[in-house]
């Protein structure tokens, strides 16, 4: 943010926008719905993460020699219970590797969209709003 003395200094004028500050606008539009998206898609993953890690309690209450149906595309499948909870596993570590990478991007997202508020606060003081 700015100082009140860098606010002052661009005082009650009006910035002339250039071709660059506009495109720069542009640009942190795009990525302010980038970072909907991304927010959107990360709650989604850490609800399936939340769904498979349920499903996994549960069929810690069955027995071993249990065949339990389990779904496979638009299908389901009767499998021996210690073969469905190594896919279970196996799909929770794949959903947390997902998570992880969602969080990298909307990280990326985020601080790419702090560099561009500073530079059109400055160029513009309070004029702009970019506030999401």
């Amino acid at each position: 943010m700015l100082t009140r003395e860098e606010e002052a200094s661009t005082g009650g004028q009006e910035a002339e926008v250039r071709r660059e500050d506009q495109d720069k606008i542009n640009k942190f539009s795009r990525l302010h719905q980038r970072e909907i998206t991304l927010q959107d898609e990360l709650k989604t993953k850490q609800k399936d993460k939340e769904d498979l890690e349920e499903v996994s309690t549960e069929l810690e209450l069955a027995d071993d020699d249990d065949l339990v149906p389990y779904k496979i595309g638009d299908s389901f499948v009767s499998l021996p219970l210690p073969e469905v909870q190594k896919q279970l596993t196996s799909l929770t570590e794949d959903t947390d590797q997902e998570i992880a990478k969602v969080d990298e991007k909307l990280s990326g997202v985020r601080e790419e969209m702090q560099q561009l508020k500073v530079a059109l606060y400055a160029r513009f003081g309070r004029s702009i709003n970019l506030e999401t």
